[in-house]
């Protein structure tokens, strides 16, 4: 059987095309949708086109709309690479051999919350959490958050002796910290849990009544916020491409994309980093 020359030329050039697209793939990411969706789009999008150019590749952001969204996301390869807190990075990472903690903020090494309260409450800050705290209402932000829920949860536990549900007269999610601020100083719930980088730009940007709203405890220091990357992307990628991320986004120093997150750079991380994270989300049952 004699092939046609045109029909030859032809299967040469699919044949070629497909290849060609085999080893250009998309590399794609997300974030974890800690505050609202509109930052958060514009905010990684600039870091979509940073790394596109640092990269020379087609490198693209996709939003998910919870922080198990964002695991999954991880798990089954729809992401590569990924913005998490401290656990749902301890999470996806632990579903996903080889996969490393590549990139922190600097301002992630000593991460913190604040515990904040509606005015109605009377409550001042403290440098604990004082008994008054008893019968309030209280929200945590996501359920699968850090700063949301996993450090303020250990902290009740560990000054009260209790759970945050025999604590409080109600307890809720709000689903980020942006709407954990909303709650709290419209009242609806008296009590919350924010991160400070949440409550700082909030601030700065003049989006918070102070008047309704304060800090009343701020907490002890821990890891936090990290870039995760999965374990067989130089198999995909091409050898080295791990490093190349890692690098790209230390280098990162554009001011206005570095405010979005705010971070003021970004440092080394390793997963060893994340350990106290995984240990505390044991001991209070959120992992086995």
């Amino acid at each position: 059987m004699t092939f046609n020359p045109i029909r030859k030329l032809l299967i040469i050039g699919l044949c070629t095309l497909f290849a060609a697209t085999a080893s250009a793939q998309t590399f794609i990411f997300t974030a974890i949708p800690d505050e609202d969706e509109t930052k958060l789009v514009e905010r990684f999008r600039g870091v979509a086109d940073y790394l596109s150019e640092e990269l020379d590749a087609d490198v693209r952001y996709i939003p998910v709309k919870s922080y198990a969204a964002a695991v999954s996301a991880f798990r089954n390869n729809q992401v590569q690479l990924a913005w998490f807190g401290g656990l749902s990075g301890v999470q996806a990472r632990a579903l996903v051999p080889g996969s490393q903690a590549i990139a922190q903020g600097e301002e992630d090494q000593a991460f913190y919350n604040y515990f904040i309260a509606h005015k109605s409450t009377g409550l001042d800050r403290a440098d604990t959490l004082v008994d008054d705290l008893r019968g309030k209402t209280f929200t945590f932000g996501s359920k699968g958050s850090t700063s949301g829920r996993l450090i303020p949860e250990y902290h009740i536990r560990q000054i009260f002796g209790e759970a945050p549900e025999d604590v409080f007269s109600r307890v809720g999610f709000s689903g980020n910290h942006t709407r954990t601020l909303r709650l709290v100083e419209s009242g609806t719930y008296e009590v919350g849990a924010i991160n400070y980088k949440v409550w700082e730009k909030e601030l700065e940007d003049g989006n918070i009544n102070t008047d309704d709203v304060k800090i009343i405890w701020k907490t002890p220091a821990y890891p936090n916020y990290q870039w995760s990357i999965r374990g067989d992307v130089d198999e995909t990628y091409g050898e080295g491409f791990t490093d190349r991320v890692r690098e790209a986004l230390l280098a990162l120093d554009d001011p206005k994309l570095l405010e979005s997150f705010p971070r003021s750079a970004f440092v080394p991380a390793s997963n060893d980093d994340y350990e106290p994270i995984r240990s505390v989300a044991e001991e209070i049952g959120i992992i086995d």
